[in-house]
């Protein structure tokens, strides 16, 4: 009979056994810190299924959710009074800061003005020009999420083309758009597991390659059946992977050739700059989506076409029959969103917030750096302007593929409570961390000496 030596089993370096022994130290020390919170929600919030109100709230990896009071700034507070330097900001929808001034001023003026009646108030005259201005398309939609945002403009891709096909990135990641929940498994294409109540074949209506292989993408669009490729500029919620330098010049001259639209979904890249990745690496997309940070934490996207596109798209709904699109929802463009979106482009997304986010996040990258290598830990720390992620695992990354295997649950969870035991929250997805105009020199240097802390005693 064979043994398995637990002892020696090792995820990202580190030996399993030292994980597990981490992770149930750090449970403990999390659980007497909030005894409010473990009376409150210990067993879970009572009338919600599974405890939470939303499912992924279990996707955090501390005992039980961290019941919030209030949040400020770049800083949480929990009923028990602990308070937390937040490195997730809401996983993006945050990225300006908790209640940014701005924002919290607009939504209190609009509050005494009606929430919702389908037609546009006057800050919506600001809000285009804004947005041509930030991001260089003409055109422009408001929709309430950026699955909606990505829906619709697929919607606008197949119909202006007559193609019925997609292409996305294996480890994509377009919010809970059913046609891009596709991934490749040994090579294939298949539906990516664990989809609530999927019959379909997704693969009949998307293609999916690898990030950075122009070779597959060009006989994935040598056919000129795809109406639409849809991708972020830079791989997120995987663990990250930047383009290869001339991907994105290839991706777009690929395309082109191939009569494909190109959507670039910049809902996390936005960390990058005022106008995203694109503006700054001047890329060229047909259709554009932004969610999350957008309203400054109100619910909120927008996504913009191209003059090439608008024309195309006016001239198919002259002609099409009539009834609903399929498009839109009842709240969206609503005169809540407009005074927070405005407030947002305006003050937030500034040359200005976006110097000190930079500046703070390479101080961020430069310092996890420096542990690991002090440590001598196989891990690498990947970057995309304000957006810092370390990954377990060497780098970097070139694909979706490759970003699945470096994925370390285990190791992630007892590193995450320990950050949170030492005054730090970061994303509980794929150990994202990132910099807001209200994060502090200071509270990026506790985040390296906690990280420096949990790295040590790994290591040991």
């Amino acid at each position: 009979m064979h043994i398995i030596d637990h002892s020696k089993m090792a995820i990202g370096g580190i030996s399993t056994a030292r994980i597990a022994d981490l992770r149930e130290i750090e449970a403990e020390v999390f659980r007497k810190a909030r005894p409010k919170s473990a009376a409150k929600v210990g067993n879970g919030l009572p009338g919600f299924f599974g405890g939470v109100p939303m499912h992924w709230m279990n996707d955090w990896p501390t005992p039980f959710p961290i019941l919030v009071d209030s949040a400020r700034g770049a800083t949480i507070t929990d009923i028990d009074g602990n308070r937390l330097d937040d490195f997730c900001l809401g996983d993006t929808g945050s990225m300006f800061g908790h209640s940014p001034p701005p924002v919290a001023h607009a939504i209190r003026r609009q509050a005494g003005r009606g929430l919702t009646y389908m037609l546009p108030s006057e800050d919506a005259l600001a809000i285009g020009p804004l947005l041509q201005q930030h991001f260089g398309l003409p055109f422009w939609q408001i929709a309430t999420t950026a699955t909606d945002a990505n829906r619709f403009a697929l919607r606008v891709a197949r119909a202006i083309t007559g193609r019925g096909k997609i292409l996305v990135f294996n480890g994509c990641y377009h919010g809970s758009v059913d046609e891009t929940m596709v991934r490749l498994v040994d090579g294939r294409p298949a539906n990516r597991p664990g989809l609530a109540g999927e019959f379909r074949d997704l693969t009949g209506a998307t293609d999916v390659v690898e990030f950075n292989d122009v070779p597959a993408l060009e006989t994935a669009l040598r056919d000129q059946q795809i109406a639409c490729v849809v991708t972020e500029p830079v791989l997120t919620n995987s663990c990250m992977v930047l383009p290869d330098p001339g991907f994105h010049n290839a991706l777009r001259r690929l395309t082109r050739a191939a009569g494909t639209l190109l959507l670039i979904d910049e809902t996390h890249t936005i960390s990058t700059g005022p106008g995203g990745y694109t503006r700054k690496h001047g890329l060229e997309p047909d259709l554009f989506v932004l969610g999350k940070p957008i309203a400054g934490g109100v619910p909120a996207s927008v996504w913009g076409m191209s003059d090439g596109v608008a024309t195309r798209y006016a001239d198919y709904v002259r002609t099409k029959e009539p009834g609903y699109s399929g498009m839109g929802t009842t709240l969206s463009a609503n005169p809540l969103q407009f005074a927070a979106m405005r407030a947002t482009l305006e003050e937030l997304m500034t040359d200005e917030n976006y110097s000190h986010m930079d500046h703070l996040a390479r101080r961020l990258d430069a310092g996890l750096t420096a542990v690991i290598d002090r440590y001598r830990l196989p891990w690498h720390v990947a970057r995309v302007g304000a957006r810092v992620e370390f990954i377990c695992a060497p780098g970097p990354l070139r694909n979706g593929g490759e970003a699945e295997a470096a994925q370390a649950p285990a190791l992630e969870a007892a590193v995450h409570v320990a950050l949170v035991n030492r005054g730090v929250l970061i994303a509980p997805f794929h150990n994202m961390m990132l910099i807001s105009p209200a994060t502090s020199a200071a509270q990026v240097n506790r985040l390296i000496t906690a990280f420096g802390a949990v790295a040590a005693r790994l290591a040991a």
